[in-house]
């Protein structure tokens, strides 16, 4: 169990961020990373509030794409209706569909399954599937393995690391 510093709650072992406050918690992997710089992206100053009137993708196939809030970069959902989203790490089994590390998910908290991402019938949900750091929503934490719908323009953030979900309209195809 980790105390957090901050607020006094307790915390499960290997969580780095207070589930009550959000505050960073002690221990060996309060890490320091190096920044990893992605070949051909482009850096862009932090946000701090969702990214209006961008589009979807770039990617015609794509059903919706999730676009980093630091960065702008872009991440295509295509080619299936539902995706794992986390990190990977040296020897791991069961990799993520979309893997977060190049993007400093371990320093941001994400979990190696850290939630999962499906379109059906129209609809879009997200399932956390039980992160040590959590799946919000627009600022409120979910409940984990629920699927919570959610919908274009939402700001998702596993553990620290946040995304807009840019989605087409069902209708509209």
């Amino acid at each position: 169990m980790i105390v957090c510093p901050e607020c006094h709650h307790p915390n499960r072992e290997g969580t780095v961020f207070c589930s009550e406050c959000g505050g960073q918690l002690p221990g060996p992997d309060t890490a320091i990373t190096d920044r990893i710089e992605i070949e051909g992206a482009q850096a862009a100053p932090p946000r701090s509030g969702p990214i209006r009137g961008a589009a979807p993708s770039t990617d015609s196939t794509a059903w919706a794409s999730l676009q980093l809030l630091e960065s702008g970069q872009v991440l295509p959902l295509a080619s299936r209706m539902e995706f794992t989203l986390g990190r990977s790490s040296e020897g791991q089994p069961i990799l993520p569909d979309i893997d977060l590390e190049p993007y400093q998910a371990h320093a941001q908290g994400v979990s190696r399954l850290h939630a999962i991402i499906k379109f059906e019938r129209g609809l879009i949900s997200l399932i956390d599937l039980g992160s040590s750091n959590g799946t919000y929503v627009n600022g409120r934490r979910i409940p984990p393995n629920l699927e919570q719908p959610i919908q274009s323009g939402d700001t998702i953030s596993l553990g620290r690391l946040k995304f807009q979900l840019m989605a087409k309209d069902a209708q509209k195809g």
